[in-house]
């Protein structure tokens, strides 16, 4: 597996965080048909996470983290989504969210320095909830129907919230909420094992089961005053680098396919013919039309990670890259995926072989922030200004 990371790994520690990934990958993998038939993400691999020491790679050293750039985070979660595409977006949520507290300055607040020192002794999980049945994704500028109410030095918190990924197994949430008080839009952490928490077992998907993105409702919780965390004008103006997390795992997730698929073709030999199918002319061409789609996108979801990580200045421009670069990723995953399947031909729809699973799990990065409609109208929109700049 090392191999298909040879371009991409440049030095000893990268070398390492990919090795570490990998035996990771091995390790889940063999929970992810289990989780997929549950629907849920297992306490078996927050244990293994937990064990390696995963949870904490992206905070800090000084809170017994790692302190990963964002390239060493892509590596890692393309390598971890080869073995379990769910299991890497799920947690791929958690260590991004903790990236941007840190490179926000949020996590020297007082109650996210509690989280992240948490994080790096106990190994704790926590993930964002922002998505309602109401509002859908809140990328698209919904106010939220869950209500924060301030009584007597408390909020109150009630509401419902959707596509919670690992609801189930999370110990704190950070969801957003309506103010009436104040009529704004504020953010709250939400350790879940206080009153009125509870997990509705909603989930019941296509693709990518094994996230466990029940639903997380909240009854009249009430949470200490200063566990309101963030505010309006606290909220990230510029770019999210960490969420190029989403490609990277659904690039692993191709990658993964595309291996299995040339291994099928080099074992397989109809008896109508002299060699494996893999020495068949159109079965090379769609194998290397995988490998070209591979290459471009990979190439280009790195190259951004490597000018984030070393031109912080240039951030703020980045937006419509860090776009293209998820748009183009998912949609050449499913590509990829569906030239797997057409190389592995009837026997790909046969829950033996990993490949419908693969199908399945692909076809939700269409679905993930930001969507193609969004990205393609802001490209549009500066290509115009460019444009209109020239005249």
């Amino acid at each position: 597996m090392m191999e298909s990371f040879k371009t991409f790994v440049h030095n000893k520690r990268q070398e390492d965080l990919v090795q570490k990934a990998g035996e990771i990958a091995q390790k889940i993998s063999k929970q992810s048909n289990i989780n997929d038939q549950q629907a849920d993400f297992s306490k078996e691999n927050v244990k293994v996470f937990q064990n390696e020491q995963y949870l904490s790679l992206t905070i800090p050293e000084s809170y017994g983290g790692e302190g990963l750039s964002l390239y060493e985070f892509l590596l890692i979660q393309e390598r971890l989504a080869m073995g379990d595409g769910p299991a890497a977006l799920s947690v791929g949520w958690h260590l991004g969210i903790l990236m941007e507290l840190r490179d926000e300055s949020l996590i020297e607040r007082p109650i996210y320095k509690q989280l992240a020192e948490e994080v790096g002794t106990s190994q704790v999980l926590v993930n964002r909830a922002a998505s309602e049945p109401a509002t859908g994704s809140p990328t698209r500028g919904g106010v939220p129907e869950t209500t924060a109410h301030f009584e007597d030095g408390h909020y109150i918190i009630s509401g419902r919230k959707t596509f919670t990924t690992m609801a189930s197994v999370l110990d704190y949430a950070i969801i957003n909420a309506f103010i009436p008080e104040l009529d704004e839009i504020g953010w709250f952490f939400i350790p879940l094992h206080y009153k009125g928490v509870k997990v509705d077992k909603t989930w019941d998907t296509l693709g990518m089961r094994g996230t466990g993105s029940h639903d997380l409702v909240l009854e009249d919780v009430k949470i200490p005053e200063d566990y309101y965390v963030e505010r309006k004008d606290d909220q990230p103006k510029g770019p999210k680098g960490w969420l190029l997390h989403i490609p990277a795992c659904y690039l692993g997730i191709a990658l993964a396919a595309s291996q299995d698929a040339i291994e099928f073709a080099k074992n397989f030999q109809p008896n109508s013919l002299d060699t494996p199918i893999s020495e068949v002319a159109h079965i090379q061409q769609k194998i290397g039309d995988m490998e070209l789609k591979l290459l471009q996108a990979r190439h280009f979801m790195y190259s951004v990670a490597r000018q984030w990580d070393e031109e912080p200045e240039k951030r703020p421009s980045l937006s419509s890259s860090l776009g293209a670069v998820k748009t183009t990723a998912t949609n050449t995953a499913n590509e990829v995926v569906d030239l797997a399947m057409r190389i592995a031909g009837g026997r790909g729809l046969s829950k033996s072989y990993p490949f419908e699973k693969y199908y399945r799990d692909v076809r939700a990065g269409l679905h993930n922030p930001p969507m193609d409609d969004m990205v393609l109208t802001m490209l549009a929109k500066e290509a115009i200004e460019r444009q209109n700049s020239k005249d």
